[in-house]
């Protein structure tokens, strides 16, 4: 059986279809998996330490030569989807009805929903059609995790006062750590580089399956047509910004349409902005469900639009040239 050729024949496939298959079992059978030892730490528990193995993988692949190309598109992934996301956000706090909602949408779920993406599937994507420096951009990427970026939005928009304590700088560290152990194992060492080298594509359908087991379809439902509609606006505005900034620079511009997501941890944004301000307590229930909906949808409607992008690019015969920037 030609199982992992059938699977690279559907774009983004190593990634796709995992993510989906975990999302399928969660959503019909919780329980099957979560039997705990081995197995449960494997495909249920372990999406967080295959992707940090995945990290410190592509952090051997990166020549210190090179490190200033990583910080610059890591940098440009960060500013362009929170402008976005801020903006749209912006214009929803500005014309939302005295119900607080911007044609059925809360702005503090924009602003989450799409100033925040899933670096899991950031990293896999990439992992499928980026290079190492891009694959290291997450490390800059990962800033927008959490509450710390809506919150500056809403400070910006004079919603309410900056509050601290939302970002740690540990967790900023946290995530860059096992990137930097590895580009200075690789850099020590050529033989090293080499035998880490193999590790990243094999990682991709264990954390991507992982990742699929924290997707529930019934989100989709709970969060209503809203929450589609903002994860549709996720994916289809900021991906296609990224995308076109990094065409800009004349880098991939599939990795830019990359962060077109919204992280699970993006969830949790409501709550914790409606306990720093209780004025944002009445919409924090709906804006929850959307952006959990909103997260379902992205992990489910990006690869697909990924997978779209690169065989428009295949049939211009660019995606080869697209992969060495």
């Amino acid at each position: 059986m030609r199982i992992k050729a059938n699977i690279e024949k559907i774009p983004g496939g190593l990634m796709v279809v995992p993510l989906l298959l975990g999302a399928v079992i969660n959503t019909f059978a919780p329980g099957m998996l979560r039997i705990g030892g081995f197995t449960q730490e494997l495909f249920v528990d372990g999406a967080l330490v295959l992707i940090a193995l995945f990290l410190l993988c592509a952090g051997a692949q990166i020549n210190v030569k090179n490190v200033g190309v990583t910080i610059g598109k890591g940098v440009t992934l960060l500013t362009v989807k929170w402008l976005v996301g801020a903006t749209i956000g912006l214009i929803a706090y500005m014309f939302a009805g005295p119900e607080g909602l911007f044609l059925g949408l809360a702005p503090i779920a924009i602003i989450a929903a799409m100033t925040n993406s899933n670096g899991g599937l950031y990293v896999a994507l990439v992992g499928q059609y980026g290079k190492e420096d891009d694959r290291a951009a997450y490390s800059i990427l990962a800033l927008n995790d959490g509450p710390f970026l809506t919150m500056v939005a809403l400070s910006i928009f004079g919603a309410m006062g900056f509050v601290e304590g939302l970002f740690s700088f540990t967790d900023f560290i946290a995530v860059l750590l096992p990137i930097v152990i590895g580009a200075v194992l690789g850099n020590l060492d050529e033989e090293i580089r080499e035998f880490l080298s193999t590790g990243s594509n094999m990682l991709i359908p264990f954390f991507a399956f992982a990742l699929g087991m924290g997707i529930d379809f019934a989100d989709i439902l709970a969060g209503g047509l809203g929450g589609v509609v903002l994860g549709l606006m996720t994916v289809f505005i900021t991906g296609t910004a990224g995308y076109w900034a990094f065409k800009l620079f004349n880098w991939n511009p599939i990795v830019g349409a990359s962060e077109g997501s919204t992280a699970g941890n993006a969830v949790a944004t409501p709550a914790a902005i409606a306990s720093a301000n209780a004025a944002f307590a009445s919409i924090e229930s709906i804006a929850t469900v959307q952006v959990a909906a909103s997260v379902v949808t992205t992990a489910i409607l990006l690869p697909i639009y990924i997978g779209f992008l690169v065989k428009r690019a295949e049939k211009k015969g660019k995606m080869q040239e697209y992969m060495q920037k």
